[in-house]
């Protein structure tokens, strides 16, 4: 989730030293990467992109969307790059064969996502840079990836479908992204009311707060 406001000039964009600067390119991987986005929504939202690094390759390929231009981005940014001034971190990282295997059908999915002309972008409730990432996590079998519970976006029906299941395993049902109710591929069970995300996911551990994120069961216990 990303607009443009005035300050974007000042703000910090480089590499936070997250990811290996020269990755080995003896094996494949897969991230999810999300930050705080800038001013106000910030408090309560995050943008969230895709990085790719195909085996054999040295170097990171950097998918996302933004609010300006056109709105699918490759290598606008570096891999593990500020946004808005904010540290990413990493949501989700596969690797090894699995993720060799499944790399070129997220390629497809890309390449395929539907908004991706000048003006399709739409901050609330999308489709935004967090629909984009969720349809491409949504399009691949066997991938139980999700973006955080505070990527406001990512149930808005970039397909068209209001209900239905997602090739994740995820279920659905939505007005529009304004209101719904997604059970399975990597989510639990959430109920999203504006954006706002509240659930929980016996198989991370963790509930969903709506603006704040998830918390793991065993920090309530500490």
């Amino acid at each position: 989730m990303t607009d443009r406001p005035d300050g974007w000039r000042q703000a910090t964009w480089s590499s936070a030293g997250i990811l290996p600067l020269t990755p080995s390119p003896d094996e494949a991987t897969i991230y999810v990467m999300t930050a705080r986005t800038g001013g106000i929504k910030g408090a309560f939202a995050t943008h969230s992109w895709l990085v790719l690094k195909p085996l054999g390759a040295s170097t990171y390929d950097r998918y996302d969307v933004v609010g300006w231009g056109n709105p699918v981005r490759k290598n606008a940014y570096d891999a593990d790059g500020h946004w808005y001034s904010n540290k990413p971190m990493i949501s989700y990282r596969l690797t090894g064969k699995k993720a060799e295997l499944l790399l070129p059908q997220v390629e497809k999915a890309i390449a395929a996502y539907r908004w991706r002309k000048r003006g399709d972008y739409t901050i609330w409730p999308g489709p935004n840079s967090n629909t984009f990432v969720a349809s491409v996590l949504g399009q691949i079998p066997g991938l139980a990836a999700a973006t955080p519970s505070t990527a406001i976006g990512r149930d808005f029906p970039a397909d068209g479908r209001w209900i239905g299941r997602r090739k994740n395993g995820a279920l659905f049902a939505t007005l529009g992204g304004y209101f719904g109710v997604v059970a399975g591929g990597g989510r639990g069970l959430e109920i999203n009311f504006l954006g706002l995300v509240a659930g929980i996911n016996p198989g991370t551990l963790e509930v969903a707060i709506p603006a704040f994120g998830a918390l793991r069961f065993p920090e309530l216990g500490s």
